[in-house]
């Protein structure tokens, strides 16, 4: 079993929700990232999303796109954040790490390449947030042959039929977009999309998780009423933003710690 679904089958096991939190790698420089996910997996993270820093980060909002402005200018490149993977993966072996990013990155090196070096690094799977499923072939090709999930997203705007579609495609788990916008956004309602989460979950028997706009404990505990997990981003990226050395770190965990505690209430 992948880590993914070692994980996944843990928390089934133990009937919890996963939580799921996002960092830009090499925000605000590289030798912070490891730490950080370290800093997250302490206060209960059960899957690690690391950004691939881009120029053009269309589906972000404010914050995450400042994150990815700041890791570019230290100088942040692909190599850094495969190891930073890598680094991470010396003292943890289990935590699932997904890279999430846009295919430009993946067509720079090409996807034979980009699969290998992921793999070496320890990487568990990727979200390309611009790869439509029905051109994603040679991707899936390169992936499968190191084991690696590639996963798609699914949003308000989309169809049942069309759900459906990217649900067989995804690998891993499937990632429900829980608005229509960009990240960071100020509102959160689940109730708006409560029946598409079931539709999704009734075509599908991967974990459906749900990302954008949960920023804390509550929102976290509204979605997994209706969901397998809670991927949260900008609230995270804002602390790598704000804070620094010892007080970034324990704010991380302490970020963690309160939405863990929502998701087990």
């Amino acid at each position: 079993m992948s880590r993914l679904e070692t994980r996944f089958a843990e928390l089934r096991a133990a009937n919890r929700s996963a939580l799921v939190t996002f960092i830009t790698a090499g925000d605000p420089e590289v030798d912070a990232t490891a730490p950080a996910l370290h800093a997250l997996v302490a206060g209960g993270a059960d899957v690690l999303e690391v950004g691939m820093p881009f120029s053009d980060p269309e589906a972000e909002g404010p914050t995450i796109q400042r994150a990815n402005e700041r890791s570019l200018a230290a100088g942040t490149r692909l190599a850094d954040v495969f190891g930073c993977v890598a680094t991470f993966r010396t003292t943890d072996d289990s935590t699932p790490v997904v890279l999430m990013g846009y295919l430009n990155s993946i067509l720079r090196i090409g996807p034979r390449e980009f699969a290998r070096l992921a793999s070496e690094a320890g990487v568990d799977g990727v979200i390309i947030v611009n790869l439509p499923p029905e051109e994603a072939s040679e991707i899936r090709a390169e992936f499968d042959q190191y084991g690696m999930d590639l996963i798609f997203l699914v949003t308000p705007t989309t169809t049942p039929e069309r759900a459906k579609l990217i649900a067989d495609a995804c690998t891993g788990f499937v990632y429900f977009v829980s608005l229509k916008g960009v990240t960071g956004a100020s509102h959160f309602a689940i109730e708006p999309i409560a029946d598409q989460l079931a539709h999704l979950r009734s075509v599908t028997d991967l974990p459906v998780l749900v990302g954008f706009g949960i920023k804390q404990g509550s929102h976290a505990a509204a979605v997994v009423a209706h969901a397998d997990g809670a991927v949260v981003g900008a609230a995270v990226v804002e602390t790598m933003a704000a804070l620094s050395g010892a007080a970034r770190l324990d704010k991380l965990t302490e970020q963690c710690l309160e939405l863990r505690s929502g998701l087990d209430a």
